[in-house]
């Protein structure tokens, strides 16, 4: 990964099936870049049957210097808040922007992709929630919970409209109690949901099945429903950020990552250098704001008098009022935090600063990427389907093998037929098994 804002491989590839679509592609594209007054600021390169589309150079190193999206808001004057089309300029010309290229299989796919980032930003922005790492709470009359499985949806109730009451204190009155990685699940579904109701209706239909079974959650969670760009091996620059990633703020502490619910931080990137604060929704984090609370748990770290490790949250924010007012301890504090975090297990010179940030994958139908595990009753559908062309295949053949055989034995083959008939489907499968064994060494055929 270069570092000059001129990584080939970087901003926005779509590909296409043919000549055609490759037109068809470069007008939408172009079209969107017009509507968000960005056409003069992009170049475009043709790839094969792929247009890759990045920020000119010079407009990076001035809009995103050294791959710094978090000012970009400020350097277009942007009002992401009251402006929803601000909001898809800076989500755009992020991505834009990036090191990495972020691949679509279609237009269509790149628009919904903006979309379900603007919608998280959106859902997130208005969650606010009781931080518990013990005890949780759904809207009753939504939401049930269900021993095994979890929170589960009542049947009849809109997915979109239980996430909505679920994080959202204006729609349900109250706050209800999440960790914060469940309440980065529930803001992604929302905005998943969200464009699925307007570009997948059949998939959003299963996805409302699915909650009211059995949720998705955590490692299945991320495997069914996210990617994952940057790495341990090529990570994302510290300060790379597009509205709408979820990443992981990690504490470098080894004492104080032990108190449960503090061994790091899961947000979502706002926008305007901001991460989410679902406790304090009026209180966003900026960059600095979030290192120094995760660099202070350390001072808010005891143990219980059950010999459990704790934190006092007054002990930190005191801290980090504290640190605020000193810009020489900020500044050093930074130059720590920033760094890229240690891997797993390890506690040494890493920062706070996750190698990668996770996106939604692709929702069109033809080219949805979303594989919902499947129900016990589909399961079932296809055995019975399987079964079924099983039993029509090995019935043709015995009815047709009494033209090839003699007579003495065509009159065995026509027996197996007529007693298929009276048999359960279970039982055809046994009787036809037998009886084709039965035919095929009639004729002298060896089974394998």
């Amino acid at each position: 990964m270069t570092r000059d804002n001129t990584s080939a491989s970087g901003g926005i590839l779509i590909h296409a099936q043919d000549e055609a679509g490759l037109a068809a592609a470069r007008h939408d594209f172009l079209a969107l870049l017009a509507s968000l007054a960005l056409d003069h600021q992009v170049e475009r390169l043709q790839e094969g049957l792929a247009l890759r589309f990045r920020l000119k150079p010079d407009v990076a190193q001035e809009w995103a210097p050294d791959f710094d999206t978090t000012q970009l808001s400020q350097r277009l004057k942007l009002d992401t808040g009251a402006k929803v089309a601000d909001l898809e300029r800076e989500i755009l010309v992020a991505m834009l922007a990036g090191p990495v290229g972020f691949e679509f299989p279609s237009f269509a796919e790149a628009r919904s992709a903006i979309h379900i980032r603007r919608n998280i930003v959106q859902a997130a922005r208005r969650t606010a929630l009781d931080f518990h790492t013990t005890e949780a709470e759904r809207p009753a009359d939504y939401w049930t919970y269900v021993e095994g499985k979890g929170f589960t949806l009542l049947p009849g109730q809109s997915l979109i409209e239980g996430l909505v009451k679920a994080t959202q204190p204006e729609v349900s009155g109250q706050l209800y109690a999440f960790s914060c990685y469940r309440a980065t699940e529930y803001v992604i579904l929302l905005g998943l949901a969200q464009e699925l109701a307007v570009s997948n209706p059949e998939l959003l239909a299963r996805l409302q099945r699915q909650w009211e079974s059995r949720p998705i959650m955590s490692g299945q969670f991320h495997d069914v429903f996210l990617h994952e760009y940057g790495s341990m091996e090529a990570p994302l620059p510290a300060k790379y950020y597009v509205p709408g990633d979820r990443l992981w703020f990690r504490n470098p502490d080894e004492r104080s990552a032990d108190v449960t619910g503090y061994e790091g931080s899961w947000v979502f990137y706002l926008g305007g250098g901001l991460f989410t604060n679902f406790w304090k929704r009026e209180q966003p984090f900026s960059l600095t704001a979030k290192c120094l609370e995760i660099y202070h748990w350390r001072h808010g770290a005891y143990v219980d008098d059950q010999g459990e490790m704790q934190m006092n949250e007054a002990i930190v924010e005191e801290r980090v009022r504290a640190t605020q007012n000193d810009p020489a301890e900020v500044a050093r504090i930074l130059q720590r935090m920033l760094r890229l975090r240690d891997p797993k297990g390890v506690y040494q010179e890493g920062g706070c600063i996750d190698t990668s940030r996770e996106v939604p994958r692709c929702v069109h139908p033809g080219t949805a990427d979303i594989r919902l595990p499947e129900q016990p009753f589909e399961r079932l559908g296809k055995l019975v389907r399987l079964l079924r062309a099983k039993t029509r295949l090995r019935l043709a053949v015995c009815v047709g093998l009494p033209l090839l055989l003699p007579t003495h034995h065509a009159t065995a083959a026509h027996s197996i037929a007529e007693e298929l008939r009276h048999a359960s489907p279970s039982e055809q499968i046994v009787r036809l098994e037998a009886g084709m064994a039965d035919c095929l060494d009639a004729l002298g055929i060896r089974r394998k």
